[in-house]
């Protein structure tokens, strides 16, 4: 008569567990260091980004207001308006 087979292979002394890497802790801190200096970094560069916007949007709209205060003095003095 057939006997059934057996579900789990019988435990064997002589398979061993992987060795542990001794340094994937302290790499694991340095990346994790790593990501959090990268997204301060992140948030600080976004951050200057808009400061500049602001700056240089500042300076285009006074440069534009003197090109025009000027171009309109040219303008009453041709004509004589």
């Amino acid at each position: 008569m057939a006997q059934p087979a057996q579900s789990t292979p019988p435990a064997d002394s002589s398979v061993e567990e992987p060795p542990l890497d001794p340094e994937a802790v302290s790499r694991s801190y340095r990346q994790h260091r790593a990501r959090r200096a990268a997204k301060k970094r992140f948030h600080r560069e976004k951050r200057w980004a808009g400061v500049r916007f602001w700056l240089v949007l500042a300076l285009v709209v006074i440069v534009t207001g003197v090109i025009a205060t000027r171009t309109l003095g040219e303008i009453e003095r041709v004509f004589g308006l």
